[in-house]
């Protein structure tokens, strides 16, 4: 049986990672998406073991120590990592993984599946992310100020990825993501 395959997909907060997602998955309901772990509160309509698996700190912090996650991280103020057993039982019998998750992550993940292909989703401008952050509803203004401080900073790493994709018109979007991932 063939070994399936890693394929991270990152970029800022609010740059459209989970509508690409969404979409893509629709059209490929081959790929496995594998479902990250945070301590960060739901927010409404978040299912947990669906959208994420909710943890307390120290629950996440017994995952860091039992080595239960490819790969973690503290981004504004909470933890997000990949639990490590269900991606490597889904690449052994075949599936091609996705995992949705943040920058500081997927940085990471290169250093655990080195052979995972990586893409960066980027936003047309600061401008035009700064206004799909706003548009969501769900941050006050100072974690929006946080998220594009951030955005700023992982905007400059986007190169160390194996594709690069500009998020300006959706459905060009999900075309160029199909097609590197096919």
């Amino acid at each position: 049986m063939a070994t399936g395959r890693l394929i991270v997909i990152t970029g800022p907060s609010g740059v459209g990672k989970g509508t690409l997602v969404k979409l893509l998955l629709e059209e490929h309901p081959e790929f496995h998406l594998s479902v990250s772990a945070t301590t960060r509160s739901p927010r409404s309509g978040e299912v947990d073991g669906q959208d994420y698996y909710f943890k307390t700190r120290p629950e996440f912090e017994a995952m860091i120590n039992g080595n239960d996650l490819l790969e973690w991280a503290e981004y504004t103020g909470n933890y997000y990592g990949t639990p490590r057993s269900n991606v490597e039982a889904k690449i052994a019998e075949g599936k091609d993984v996705i995992l949705e998750i943040e920058v500081i992550g997927a940085r990471k993940i290169q250093l655990s599946f080195p052979d995972a292909f990586r893409i960066f989703i980027l936003p047309p401008s600061l401008e035009e992310l700064a206004q799909r952050l706003e548009s969501r509803g769900q941050d006050n203004p100072d974690a929006i100020a946080k998220r594009l401080t951030q955005a700023k900073m992982e905007l400059e790493i986007a190169p160390e990825f194996n594709r690069q994709i500009i998020n300006d018109k959706l459905d060009v979007a999900l075309k160029n993501l199909e097609a590197a991932i096919t």
